[in-house]
């Protein structure tokens, strides 16, 4: 029978059912960073996943976000039987903004296009494939079997792009609504194309901006060079107090806690980059003593997204009365997130740049890590490792960030997330596009993962 359900999702793929469903999603203009395009999101609750979700036995409701000018949620609940183990699945209806004149060779964003084994399209990879390939594999199990065997909180949010805002009030209101066994879900990339992946949890994400302003206008550096101090030599010599010129972290209370054991073995058999698109890794950068996996997956980096003193465009003999640096730091669990800026703080008073004010800013999300060698997390491997035929790559948490706090510790759910893109996707940028071959296999390992879940050999029922 799980055969039968494989099968029936490989016809789903064969027939050009996935890409029918994909091309009518990824029609739907979802920009969640432009509020004129909320009826859009809207839209896609209303007119794509309630019916779709219907079809399989779901009761669906949409929900108004607790932040005014975020757009909604959609919750989808199928209940076949109390006693059975409930697992809550998650997608983001919402796209970043199109850049509809940048995409190569004349494709629209909102057209879906094959060119070899790529599809291309806004939010190919990032995330209507990925949820369509989910509730594909729902249906060929549903379809096989007459029934799940288990019970399904379907979340879908429509403001991912823009930080998930209201996401975690939604969830802390409707914990009962909400509540499940273990959290299964697809975002983000896989470590490798070819390789089938898991992650657990994903780095913290903390931005701030760094403002030095000495006085009002520019002087010239002839009159008053050596007399005036220049902010941004200033500000360059605080950030080198921050991070070596190799990279290294220097602010005590930003450095990350050792690993545990079972993160590091498990980071221990990852390889990093190398991929056709990826860029080279420079060796000696970041942390010392690490392997590039550990130091993009179980230690604490730190990154200038921008830096700007003066005129950069059309720069003048003066100097500047202003430098702004924007940074974020990635971080991962143990690192006390509500001490990241007073730890920053107290650094740059103790090196004598009391005059630099720090204000945090955009995204903030927190570490969240669910152990290797949880049962849970042991019991998607072994499945998908079944169904794949070979062996999977295990993060404890993703390098970069997603609201799983809001799942891990708001709803106190054991997380685990099974992407089906992979780094070099072009996520956010134009050209975005999904790899066929990954969509195919991820269909068949969704399917067995499903599959194996209503078998009832699960940590909920022993």
């Amino acid at each position: 029978m799980r055969t039968t359900a494989l099968a029936a999702s490989d016809r789903y793929f064969e027939s050009g059912a996935f890409v029918d469903d994909l091309t009518r999603r990824v029609g739907y203009r979802t920009e969640s960073p432009d509020p004129d395009r909320r009826p859009e999101l809207e839209r896609y609750l209303s007119e794509e996943l309630t019916p779709h979700l219907g079809r399989l036995g779901f009761s669906c409701e949409v929900f108004e976000n607790p932040v005014s000018d975020a757009g909604p949620f959609l919750v989808g609940r199928r209940i076949e039987d109390d006693s059975l183990p409930t697992v809550m699945t998650y997608g983001h209806a919402d796209v970043v903004l199109g850049y509809d004149d940048q995409w190569s060779d004349g494709r629209s964003p909102w057209v879906l296009e094959q060119a070899g084994d790529r599809l291309y399209g806004r939010g190919s990879a990032d995330n209507k494939a990925q949820h369509t390939i989910n509730l594909a594999a729902l249906e060929s199990v549903l379809t096989t079997r007459g029934q799940l065997g288990f019970n399904v909180v379907a979340l879908f949010e429509t403001s991912e792009e823009t930080g998930s805002p209201g996401l975690a009030d939604f969830c802390d209101e409707h914990k009962e609504l909400l509540a499940a066994d273990v959290f299964i879900a697809s975002d983000g990339p896989r470590i490798d194309p070819a390789v089938p992946t898991v992650f657990m949890g994903s780095r913290g994400a903390f931005n701030f901006t760094m403002t030095l302003e000495l006085r009002d206008g520019g002087h010239h550096s002839g009159n008053w060079g050596g007399l005036l101090g220049n902010p941004g030599i200033i500000m360059a010599n605080a950030l080198a107090s921050m991070v070596s010129a190799s990279g290294e972290v220097l602010v005590e209370g930003w450095v990350a806690e050792p690993m545990p054991a079972t993160v590091q073995a498990a980071i221990g058999e990852l390889a990093v980059g190398g991929g056709a698109n990826d860029p080279e890794i420079d060796p000696n950068w970041g942390a010392p003593g690490y392997t590039p996996a550990e130091r993009v997956f179980g230690t604490n980096t730190f990154e200038v997204l921008a830096f700007e003193t003066g005129n950069p465009r059309n720069p003048v003999n003066a100097i500047p009365p202003r430098a702004v640096a924007h940074c974020h730091l990635r971080f991962v669990v143990g690192t006390r997130s509500e001490d990241l800026l007073p730890a920053l703080r107290r650094h740059l008073d103790d090196n004598g740049f009391e005059a630099i004010e720090l204000t945090s800013s955009g995204l903030s999300m927190e570490a969240t890590r669910l152990d290797p060698a949880h049962p849970w997390a042991q019991w998607a491997i072994q499945s998908i490792e079944r169904t794949a035929n070979s062996s999977v790559a295990v993060l404890p948490n993703l390098g970069g960030s997603l609201p799983n706090e809001v799942f891990a510790e708001i709803l106190g759910l054991p997380t685990i997330w099974v992407p089906h893109s992979y780094a070099a996707c072009s996520q956010h940028a134009p050209d975005e596009h999904v790899l066929i071959p990954i969509c195919q296999e991820a269909l068949q390992i969704m399917t067995g993962l499903w599959w194996d879940l209503g078998n009832g050999d699960t940590p909920a029922a022993n």
